[in-house]
């Protein structure tokens, strides 16, 4: 599950929580960016992205995994398919299905626990990450700021650095890379943004008439 979100999207995994840390220094322009990019969502009452996810390590040319995926928020609620799974979350209660099983897991949903929650990752480099602003690049016309994100606590860090793109115009995210120091390269690319899309709740609630046989386990 935690491969799955680490993606996370943000939306998407940009950052772990385990990562503490005391506050360093930090590249102003970059905070202003970040700082812009993450008010932008706030003030989103949803949002629906189809995004596309590669893994490669630089170690091992052989290995590259490609997927697309979807996923819609709407506060702290959300649904993400992704690589056969699955995930919603009504903001009390998870449900995580698996096509090849065609079963479903079902749990309670623990904000303060769930450290690749898709909701909080445009607010996720408030802490335990310095990050600084590597350049920006035109694109088609388009201007876009690349962000580095690196932990405070190195060490005890499994990643080296997140890497983020952000138009610069209107604030959305384009792509972030999650860099591991054993080679692994996740990288998610936004193909398709609606904003502020009409959704109802019960699209957060996983629908068992919709996937006949489908064997529950319930971990509550």
């Amino acid at each position: 599950m935690k491969k799955l979100f680490a993606l996370l999207f943000v939306v998407m995994s940009l950052v772990n929580l385990s990562f503490m840390g005391k506050s360093s220094q930090n590249d102003p322009k970059a905070q202003e960016i970040l700082d812009a990019m993450s008010k932008k969502y706030k003030e989103l009452t949803s949002f629906k992205a189809k995004f596309t996810y590669t893994l490669e390590n630089e170690n091992n040319p052989k290995l590259k995994e490609t997927a697309e995926g979807e996923i819609l928020v709407k506060g702290s609620k959300f649904k993400l398919k992704l690589g056969g799974q699955e995930i919603f979350n009504n903001g009390t209660t998870v449900w995580t299905y698996m096509k090849e099983s065609n079963e479903v897991n079902i749990s309670s949903y623990q904000p303060e626990e769930d450290d690749m929650n898709p909701t909080k990752i445009y607010t996720m480099y408030k802490k335990g990450y310095k990050y600084i602003l590597i350049s920006e690049q035109n694109e088609g016309g388009k201007i876009f700021s690349i962000v580095d994100l690196e932990p405070l606590d190195r060490k005890n860090s499994k990643l080296s650095k997140v890497r983020i793109v952000i138009n610069k115009k209107d604030k959305l995210v384009k792509s972030w890379k999650i860099f591991e120091k054993n080679g692994n390269r996740y990288n998610y690319t936004v193909k398709n943004f609606e904003q502020n899309v009409k959704v109802e709740d019960s699209e957060f609630n996983f629908d068992k008439a919709k996937y006949p046989g489908v064997q529950e386990i319930d971990l509550r």
